[in-house]
């Protein structure tokens, strides 16, 4: 090969790992399918200040693809106090302008623009304009422009976060009409070995296999995927069919596996006995998965998404090749054994994925054609990667900002102002509505302005109780050194809080545009006072 050839490719290979190299860590939690997500993605920030500006950086730092800042303030001397993204040459100069400059350094590969224009007359004039992005973070709006935005972002398909730092509290809030998720990756989940219901091939090698062996070291080294396949149809053929479902029977049944050791050091039936749990697992998909394919979305239309088409797949193979199971993952834990008859297993459970995977991309395919879409319009890696997280889906669904904001929980509320670890995170909830409230009557925040501290502080009291009323908890009291202390904060955005709170934001952002993980379903507060963090669903 010629050298400028040898050059020209060496050169291509190089761009092609720097991303995987740039993002190594992260790879290593969402992976590609979730970092090409996060690169395709177009996020919209509404107020450039510290608590928005700090979400913003994390998603730069991850790659997101491209990001406009809309923001009309200029830069003041007080923002070099709280706002790490501008310095004093950026004094009088847009803050939009200044931000983005500052994040585009941090990250060349991703697209910066930015809009001098305030984000409430914005949300008023030209709603058409959110529709364009992935998703929006909106902080430091007040009640009603949130409620505006959320109804614009609903209408649009658009994501919307909600951020906003005061004083030493805070909240995040997600607002989207139905989030779907592949891969939630839970904290705890049952491996998909299928020891309650094994499949033809699992079974003729499990046959193979004899548990009488008389060479100890190869009776040592069975893996206890064998022993409880062998042991489960043992038991089902004197048990009418019926694997183990009282603790009488779980108890006989791990006695059974322990009678067939043959000494006390034999650390592959020491598994076995302790994963025998997983032959008791009730057959079939879960109450949850259930709940997803018995969905109206999943009957599927030329609207539907990617997600429900893939569901409604799911809900065939099931009835059908699933025998009422979902697709295999195919991944086997470790364990005990030879590394023959683990690499056999291995092949096993893998060409069960890889056949799961056939059947449902045909079936997502046929679904396609069926309501008038383009076959290949889901890509393999997409309907594999469904196949692998098919026990792990979930469906989020949020109410409307507007709906909590007119017609809250009451009990909810009264249960957790009565509740003393809940109490400061309701309050602060209370408060941070009173605020605004407070601001569309008097033109400024309680404590915002030097001299009438007092005044403010009896005006948010007299306004919170209002509220309060207006929620239906009449009679309800918020304590007078959490109103005194909101009225201390004079709206500030102190760093420490807007760049934990913008952390918060961030995390949910790529949740969200990963499908990955689940979101908040709540509105979560910080409470800075006593150091808590707490979700409320109102």
């Amino acid at each position: 090969m010629p050298p400028m050839m040898k050059r020209k490719k060496k050169e291509e290979e190089e761009a092609m790992s720097e991303p995987k190299t740039k993002y190594d860590r992260q790879l290593r939690i969402w992976g590609e399918l979730g970092q090409a997500a996060l690169e395709k993605a177009s996020i919209c920030l509404l107020n450039c200040g510290p608590t928005g500006s700090e979400a913003l950086k994390n998603l730069v730092l991850g790659g997101v693809g491209s990001f406009t800042i809309v923001d009309g303030s200029k830069v003041e001397i007080g923002d070099l106090g709280n706002n790490f993204m501008v310095d004093e040459r950026s004094v009088g100069q847009s803050k939009a302008k200044s931000v983005c400059a500052f994040l585009q350094e941090l990250n060349d590969s991703v697209k910066a623009t930015f809009i001098e224009e305030n984000p409430d007359a914005l949300i008023n004039k030209n709603p058409f304009f959110f529709s364009q992005f992935t998703l929006v973070i909106a902080t430091q709006l007040v009640e009603d422009s949130m409620v505006k935005l959320d109804r614009i972002c609903r209408e649009a398909n658009v994501m919307l976060v909600f951020a906003r730092s005061y004083g030493l509290a805070g909240f995040v809030r997600v607002s989207v009409k139905e989030h779907s998720i592949i891969d939630s990756k839970p904290d705890h989940f049952l491996d998909d070995l299928l020891l309650n219901n094994p499949w033809p091939e699992l079974k003729s090698f499990v046959e193979t296999i004899d548990l009488n062996v008389s060479d100890p070291v190869a009776h040592k080294h069975i893996p206890y995927v064998v022993i409880l396949v062998k042991m489960a149809d043992e038991w089902t053929r004197s048990h009418s069919g019926y694997l183990p479902s009282t603790r009488e029977e779980k108890k006989e049944f791990k006695d059974l596996v322990k009678s067939k050791m043959i000494s006390t050091d034999e650390d592959n039936y020491k598994e076995a006995i302790e994963a025998a749990f997983k032959v008791f697992a009730p057959r079939g998909i879960s109450s949850e998965i259930q709940q997803i394919c018995n969905d109206t979305c999943a009957e599927p239309s030329s609207n539907s998404s990617d997600f429900w088409v893939m569901v409604a797949a799911l809900k065939e193979f099931v009835l059908n090749e699933g025998d009422g199971e979902a697709p295999l993952e195919g991944s086997i834990p470790d364990m005990t054994s030879s590394t023959e008859h683990y690499i056999n297993l291995q092949k096993i459970y893998q060409a069960k994925a890889e056949a799961d995977v056939l059947v449902m991309e045909k079936r997502v395919r046929n679904i396609l054609k069926k309501i008038g879409r383009d076959p290949s319009s889901i890509s393999k890696p997409t309907i594999k990667s469904f196949c692998k997280n098919a026990r792990k889906l979930k469906v989020c669904r949020y109410r409307m900002v507007e709906d909590e904001f007119s017609s809250p929980s009451v009990t909810e509320i009264q249960k957790c102002l009565a509740d003393e670890d809940y109490s400061g995170a309701m309050g602060f909830y209370v408060l941070l509505r009173a605020v605004d409230r407070f601001t569309a009557n008097y033109n400024k925040f309680p404590g915002q302005f030097d001299g009438g501290m007092d005044e403010d502080i009896s005006r948010l009291k007299t306004t919170a109780l209002s509220l309060l009323t207006d929620l239906g908890c009449n009679g309800s009291v918020l304590p007078d050194d959490l109103i005194n202390e909101m009225s201390r904060f004079g709206a500030s955005e102190l760093h420490v809080v807007a760049a934990f709170i913008g952390g918060i934001a961030s995390q949910e952002v790529i949740k969200l545009v990963t499908k990955q993980f689940v979101p908040m379903s709540g509105t979560y507060i910080f409470n800075g006072i006593d150091h808590k963090s707490q979700l409320l669903t109102l």
